[in-house]
């Protein structure tokens, strides 16, 4: 399984942008349509909302693709 760790910008990211800036995805659109079919987990269930906040620590499944979200050092430092 590949793993990609995923370094947040800000508090969340939407579930569907996710797919697009790990490059799994050519765009948002495309995200959410690869969501609507029931091929994403997060934390380990399926996730249907396109556009659900994924935070720090959470990991998206995808295939045989793991997404570790990682927190954004400078939110840790506020």
């Amino acid at each position: 399984m590949q793993t990609i760790d995923f370094e947040l910008e800000g508090v969340y990211v939407e579930l569907n942008m996710l797919l697009k800036l790990t490059g799994l995805c050519d765009s948002g659109g495309a995200g959410k349509a690869i969501v609507a079919t029931g091929a994403v987990k997060v934390d380990g269930a399926i996730e249907l909302r396109k556009t659900c906040k994924i935070h720090a620590g959470q990991v998206v499944v995808i295939d045989d693709v793991e997404i570790h979200v990682l927190a954004d050092p400078e939110e840790s430092e506020k």
